[in-house]
């Protein structure tokens, strides 16, 4: 697992906040995916574009790295034997018809208890997780728990998503690529790209490859604590495949750009790169200061005020200039969060 870095001690929680008036939190996609807007930070002065533009802005030889998880629809409800409502997010699936899980409950129910979910599946509570003091909590199901998902599940849609998820959210809180289950959230960067844009991309020359990093809950997590160096941050399974990393290795023989679509692939390549490890879990925590060794171009939505993905950005392409960027983006009136419209940074 990597370690957190430390973080300098010239920025707080503060540094990375902003006020973002609520009309421009995108509550639906846009009506095509490549049709959101995108703002180029990479110039002198931010350029507004649309995202379909970005084939033009990436070189020949360059490569696209993708995070290929695929959502899941791990919010499930149901019942404790005493009638009290319970909502479960699955956050990972282990073995033996075993979960990992948030639990929404007004009073929890002792181990052993046990809660009734939809089509008769019943999950019954074995402890917490990852320890006997840990935040999440083990269930274990009576049936296959991607099954259970499948059939009776929600779309995990994220807190400041005020409506309940529909067909469209099935379809749209997904990337087109997505072949691996396991996130509970989407690699929203990803949700831009169609097929249209994708064959433009081949067209130009740009490589692409793929990793998987199953994106939790917990990057909805805010940070508490104006010292930054002092938050936890959660873990989160990531895999680098050997072709990506021969991928990686051939755009550098060429004089390409390694362009990270999404932080989570930010998060999973630098994770590599640090522990030399290709699988496992990761805690990484990019904050300004951190050394990148991987990414050189970043795709990436709009972030929550103070998050830690506002310092990952800010990490790679400098603190000032991505606060100005997003100045813009509001007097603009861009969309931001999942559904919202991106942006492309250089590392500074």
């Amino acid at each position: 697992m990597s370690s957190p870095d430390t973080a300098p001690a010239a920025f707080t929680l503060g540094d990375f906040d902003f006020t973002l008036p609520p009309e421009l939190i995108a509550q639906h996609p846009a009506a095509e995916r490549s049709a959101s807007r995108l703002l180029d930070g990479t110039g002198q002065a931010p350029v507004d574009r649309v995202f379909r533009d970005l084939p033009g802005l990436l070189l020949p030889g360059d490569l696209l790295v993708f995070n290929d998880t695929q959502v899941i629809k791990a919010r499930l409800f149901g019942e404790k034997s005493t009638g009290g409502k319970v909502e479960l997010l699955v956050e990972r699936v282990l073995t033996d018809h075993e979960v990992v899980a948030h639990m929404k409950v007004s009073k929890k129910p002792p181990v052993g208890g046990v809660i009734h979910l939809a089509g008769g599946c019943t999950a019954t509570l074995t402890g917490r997780w990852p320890d006997e003091h840990g935040a999440l909590f083990r269930f274990r199901f009576s049936e296959e728990p991607h099954s259970v998902m499948q059939a009776h599940g929600h779309v995990p849609l994220p807190p400041y998503i005020t409506h309940a998820d529909t067909a469209e959210d099935e379809r749209r809180y997904q990337t087109v690529f997505a072949r691996n289950p396991g996130a509970v959230a989407a690699p929203t960067a990803s949700l831009h790209f169609d097929e249209a844009v994708l064959s433009a991309l081949r067209e130009r020359g740009v490589r692409t490859a793929e990793v998987t990093l199953h994106v939790g809950a917990g990057t909805f997590q805010p940070v508490k604590t104006e010292n930054i160096a002092e938050h936890t941050m959660h873990a989160e399974w990531y895999r680098v495949p050997a072709s990506t990393i021969a991928a990686i290795e051939a755009c550098r023989a060429r004089g390409g750009r390694v362009v990270a679509v999404g932080t989570t692939s930010v998060r999973t390549l630098e994770s590599w790169a640090r522990s030399g490890q290709t699988e496992g879990d990761t805690s990484i925590f990019i904050t300004p200061g951190f050394a990148f060794q991987v990414v050189d171009v970043l795709i990436t939505n709009f972030h929550l005020p103070k998050s830690t993905l506002m310092m990952l950005v800010s990490a790679l392409a400098g603190h000032q200039r991505v606060m100005d960027l997003y100045a813009h983006a509001i007097a603009q009136r861009y969309r931001f969060f999942s559904y919202g419209d991106a942006m492309l940074l250089a590392r500074a």
